[in-house]
């Protein structure tokens, strides 16, 4: 799973200023109330405005969250001045800002993800002890549990397999991060390119067998987390083993083609 950061409204800001710098100034022009869409021109520049709009706002809603608040009426005024030519600040002044306002947001933000951690490391705690006392739940020694939802008794994977799957992955809270049964199709991947939890758990299974797995977060993505992973977090997985694909295999079918 690969998951694609998009950088900040501050970081965006700055990188458009820089490629801007050199531009000629435009002419202050009238403002025009009546929004006319009728050419294909005309709802580029409507379509382009919208997305920038858009995407401001999600990164101010972010940002929110972290207790950086800014004002959305002189936003846009900075965003329309600018537009005309008739910034208030320079572009030094504007870049001084925008550095230092980026810094604040990523300090606060390192500050919650620190809190976000330390809260997912007592309730990981508290989840893998509680799952572990329900009925037909393993605890290996590595502290992965599993649990047999429907046996099968077709051939075992080892590490240098590549195997099919379908799975679906939850937070413990409930929350699902990913799921191939929501995008209708299983995944194949090498036994030995996941993260641990899977590699120990998968070779636990037998092809046509469904296993839940609770992996602890040193077994998963440890402190950094990724994507909508947050740090130090357990993770809930329901499997189906759907068939091995040995690595010889691959090889001999993409020789083929």
């Amino acid at each position: 799973m690969k998951f694609i950061t998009k950088p900040t409204l501050v970081a965006l800001a700055v990188m458009t200023l820089a490629a801007c710098g050199g531009q000629e100034k435009q002419e202050k022009q009238e403002e025009n109330t009546a929004v006319v869409l009728e050419t294909d021109a005309q709802k580029q520049s409507y379509g382009l405005g919208a997305s920038i709009g858009s995407y401001m706002s999600n990164n101010l809603i972010e940002q929110e969250k972290f207790g950086v608040v800014l004002d959305k009426e002189l936003l846009v005024s900075g965003f329309t001045e600018s537009l005309a030519g008739n910034s208030q600040l320079s572009e030094e002044e504007i870049r001084t800002i925008l550095m230092s306002l980026d810094q604040e947001v990523t300090a606060k933000k390192k500050a919650a993800d620190a809190l976000a951690s330390e809260a997912n490391v007592n309730a990981g705690i508290q989840f893998l002890a509680d799952n572990a006392k329900v009925e037909g739940v393993v605890v290996t020694d590595s502290g992965l549990q599993y649990q047999v939802l429907t046996a099968a008794e077709g051939a075992m994977p080892v590490a240098t397999d590549t195997v099919k799957v379908h799975y679906k992955g939850t937070l413990t809270d409930g929350t699902t991060f990913d799921s191939s049964y929501d995008r209708g199709e299983p995944i194949e991947f090498p036994l030995n390119g996941v993260i641990k939890g899977w590699t120990e758990g998968v070779q636990l299974m037998n092809v046509g067998s469904k296993y839940k797995f609770v992996i602890p977060s040193e077994l998963a993505y440890g402190p950094t987390g990724t994507g909508p992973i947050p740090g130090n977090s357990t993770l809930v997985f329901v499997v189906e083993l759907l068939d091995i694909v040995t690595a010889s295999a691959v090889v001999d079918e993409k020789a083929a083609h």
